[in-house]
Order: C-alpha cells, then sequence, then structure tokens
C-alpha cells in the first residue's frame, strides 16, 4: 500500500529470495562467484556456513539460476531425511523410474547409471543440501558415500552442503571425519557492516523501481544494522516496517524515529534500541496507516474528477522529463527543439518496434543464465521516447534492448543492455556505463528471470 508514495513499482523488502534482487557486495558476489567455479571446476563436497537469515538460500537459488546449462542440480531442503530415505528421494529428484520396493543396492546402482550417462553427454549433476545442520549424521554420511561415484578422471556428482554453524560442530564429531576430509571448499557468510546495509537498501529500492535519493537518513541505517546484527532477513524486516512507519507520517525519508517503531514491532532487536517517548504503537500506527489510506483515496478521486487542460497536461510532461530517473536528452534547451517532435516519432517509433522484437527474440530463443543489464524503467509514452533517443546516442544500439510489462495497470517498458555469458563479463560491462546512466542504479538481470517477471505479470 506504501509503494506509490515512494515511487516503488514492487516491495522492496520481502524475505522470499528472489534473484533479481542479489546484492553482490558485502562478500555476497565473491562468494557466488567462487562457489561457481568449485562447482564446475572441482571436486568433493562444498560447505557453505552462515547464520540464520545471512542469505544462504539466495545464494543457492542464484546457483540454480547462473550455472551453465550443463549441470543439473537437484535440492534437497527437508533435513529430517532419514538415512534408508535419503537414496530414494535423490533419485525422486532426479526423476528415475525404479520400482516400488527397490532396495538400497538397486537404487544405488540406478544412480550410477544415471550419473555415467550424464557424464557420457558431458552433463555434470549438483546436490544443494539445505538446512544442513539439522540432518542426521548418518544421513550425511549416506549421502557421503555418493561421492565415491567417479570416473578415472571425474567425479560423477557435486554436493554442496548449505547450513548454520551448527553444521561445523557437527562435523567436528570423530566418527564423521570421513565426511569432514572429503571438503574442498569451505564459505562462510559473515554478517553485513553498515556501509554494506546502506549500500543493500538503496540497491533493494533501486530493483524496486525507487530512482530518488537514499530513503534512509545515516543515523536510520546505522540504528537498523545494529538491530539487523547484519543479517540480511532481519534488514528486510526491519527496513519493511520502517517504509510504513515513514508512510503513516506521510514523510517521504526514513528516520531513527521510524526504524525505532520497526524494532519495537519486531520480536528480535528490541535489546537495541531504548525506549523513546516518539515511538509508535501498533494500534496507533495502524490507525495512522487507516486515515492515510482514506486520505491517498480521496486525493485520488478528487484527482479523476478534475483532470488537467491539455495545456496543463503539456505542461507536466515537461516538467516531469527533469526527474532523477531519466536520462535527459542533450540540447534540452533548444527552443526550436519541439517544432521537430512530429517528423521524429515515426523513426524513434521505428527504433522501438525493432529493439522490442530483438528483446522477444532474445527471450525466446536466449539461455536462461545468461545477463544482461537492467538500465531503467520508462512510463508515459513520450518518456520512453525520450529515453531510448538518448540512450542510442550514448550506447551501440544493436545491444539495446526492451521490453514491455504491466504493473499495478501501468504500462511500463523495460531496457536492458548488452547479453553476457558470465557474471565478471556483465559487471565488468556495468562499471564501464557512462555516469549518469550509473546514476539510475542499472542492475543485473537473467533472462530466466526477465521471462518468469513477465509471466506473472499476465
Amino acid at each position: 500500500m506504501y509503494y506509490p508514495h515512494f515511487g516503488l513499482k514492487e516491495p522492496p523488502f520481502k524475505i522470499t529470495p528472489n534473484t533479481d534482487f542479489f546484492f553482490s557486495g558485502g562478500n555476497r558476489g565473491a562468494v557466488l562467484d567462487a562457489l561457481v567455479y568449485a562447482i564446475t571446476n572441482g571436486e568433493g563436497i562444498i560447505k557453505v556456513v552462515g547464520e540464520v537469515g545471512s542469505g544462504k538460500t539466495m545464494l543457492c537459488r542464484m546457483l540454480q539460476t547462473i550455472l551453465p546449462e550443463k549441470i543439473e542440480s537437484i535440492y534437497l531442503a527437508n533435513p529430517s531425511v532419514a538415512p534408508e530415505d535419503v537414496l530414494h528421494v535423490i533419485a525422486f529428484e532426479l526423476q528415475l523410474k525404479l520400482p516400488k520396493n527397490a532396495d538400497r543396492l538397486k537404487v544405488m546402482q540406478a544412480l550410477q547409471t544415471h550419473l555415467l550417462a550424464r557424464h557420457q553427454e558431458g552433463r555434470q549433476v549438483v546436490i544443494f543440501v539445505e538446512e544442513a545442520q539439522g540432518m542426521p549424521l548418518a544421513t550425511l554420511e549416506e549421502i557421503r558415500l555418493l561421492s565415491n561415484l567417479e570416473t578415472k578422471q571425474d567425479k560423477l556428482l557435486q554436493i554442496v552442503l548449505f547450513g548454520q554453524p551448527e553444521l561445523d560442530t557437527n562435523l567436528n564429531q570423530p566418527h564423521i571425519r570421513q565426511l569432514r576430509e572429503r571438503i574442498t571448499h569451505s564459505f562462510h557468510l559473515g554478517p553485513l557492516q553498515t556501509k554494506d546495509i546502506g549500500e543493500y537498501l538503496i540497491f533493494r529500492l533501486r530493483a524496486a523501481g525507487y530512482y530518488g535519493p537514499h530513503l534512509f537518513t545515516d543515523e536510520a541505517i546505522k540504528k537498523l544494522s545494529a538491530a539487523a546484527q547484519g543479517l540480511v532477513r532481519r534488514v528486510n524486516i526491519l527496513a519493511e516496517k520502517s517504509l510504513l512507519a515513514a508512510y503513516a507520517e506521510n514523510v517521504h525519508q526514513v528516520s531513527v524515529k521510524h526504524v525505532n517503531a520497526a524494532i519495537q514491532d519486531s520480536e528480535f532487536g528490541k535489546s537495541a534500541s531504548a525506549p523513546s517517548k516518539v515511538l509508535l504503537s501498533q494500534p496507533i500506527l495502524i490507525g495512522i496507516v487507516l486515515i492515510a489510506l482514506l486520505l491517498a483515496l480521496t486525493t485520488y478521486l478528487l484527482r479523476q474528477n478534475h483532470q488537467p487542460h491539455s495545456e496543463d497536461s503539456a505542461l507536466i510532461v515537461n516538467q516531469s522529463a527533469n526527474t532523477p530517473n531519466q536520462i535527459a536528452p542533450e540540447n534540452n534547451t533548444n527552443a526550436n527543439q519541439s517544432a521537430n517532435t512530429a517528423s521524429q516519432m515515426a523513426p524513434k517509433q521505428n527504433l522501438l518496434e525493432s529493439r522490442l522484437d530483438a528483446t522477444r527474440t532474445l527471450l525466446r530463443e536466449g539461455s536462461p543464465e545468461r545477463i544482461t543489464l537492467q538500465l531503467m524503467t520508462s512510463s508515459d509514452e513520450v518518456q520512453v521516447k525520450e529515453d531510448l533517443d538518448a540512450l542510442s546516442r550514448q550506447l551501440e544500439v544493436d545491444k539495446l534492448y526492451a521490453y514491455q510489462k504491466k504493473q499495478n495497470g501501468a504500462n511500463l517498458t523495460v531496457f536492458l543492455y548488452g547479453v553476457f555469458s558470465q557474471r565478471t563479463e556483465a559487471v565488468s560491462a556495468l562499471q564501464g556505463l557512462p555516469n549518469h546512466i550509473k546514476n539510475n542504479r542499472p542492475q543485473l538481470r537473467t533472462i530466466a528471470g526477465i521471462n518468469k517477471e513477465l509471466e506473472q505479470s499476465q
């Protein structure tokens, strides 16, 4: 409900992992790149440890999105699998057809046959085990035995364990040392620092469509960081509630007062904030939100009944050209430029149609793990043409892409740039963009993520 108030197109701080909102700061991007390398080139077992809410599931989702197509991944999310059942679960995830009463030996033979066939096809299989700290040690040992399946040169199966710090405690037990010795790569997700959290907040806001200055004051970021203790999930929860508190007061910046209100409404972090007279109790907060909603509805209805005249509309369009999320066309002050608008509409429209057609082909035929740069989002027709015109003068036209979608009843055009097979290439291209384009906070998107977004918007 507060999204239009802050110029957002979607919720910025949902705790459900969304790969389009992956934040590469705080060493997350480096860990992701190292995991991709370890899976595609390494042997043995890989371990990723981090506190609850540190971003392990997001890393797992990102891996499933960006790993090369030749790698087949399966995902085990239930840690309570018994040792005698885990092989059947893996076989089921691999869609192997087995007799109902197949014993352990037959399941193992079927798995080995499948893995050998995949190896001969030049493909690789990796198992992601979530919440590994809660898995019985006997079950972990059963999974470890699968790492023995190999050819003369290669392992047939790669295993990645994601777990909380208790996983290290479990692996330090003497009778599980064989599994511990097979771990060839170990990664730790530490808490985000205050600087990282400030960058994380504005990154998520930009990804959700916000283009203005930072919504959170420096003091608010410090307060939120202390309460969240650097954990991404807590940051999301507190940021969401802080925005709601700011919206309830009808202000456009989040202050310490709003963060304090969010902390008091959360089970964690209350000790990090001393009681304050300015805090909003929950009933008062709910009442303010309801009043704000009624005011917003009344304002909307009044505007619907008093639409501006054509002269006023033209003035509004001209003023909107100077908003922060728009790349200003060159020589915008030329008084004669408006006289050429009609003659320029046709070629600009043809350019837009050609880039839309190119993007449809890319989304239909491109590999899902390919990466592109989302430069900006435009709304009304005039802004779309002006933004495309400006982008085409600054970047290679054949590397520009665009797609259109509906969101909250509005027609939006999203501009993209380039197609990259490796994340490092995309990051390098992003860093090489002109500064005024980077001011719009461009972000990395995958072909799979864009296709999923378009499916959901239909």
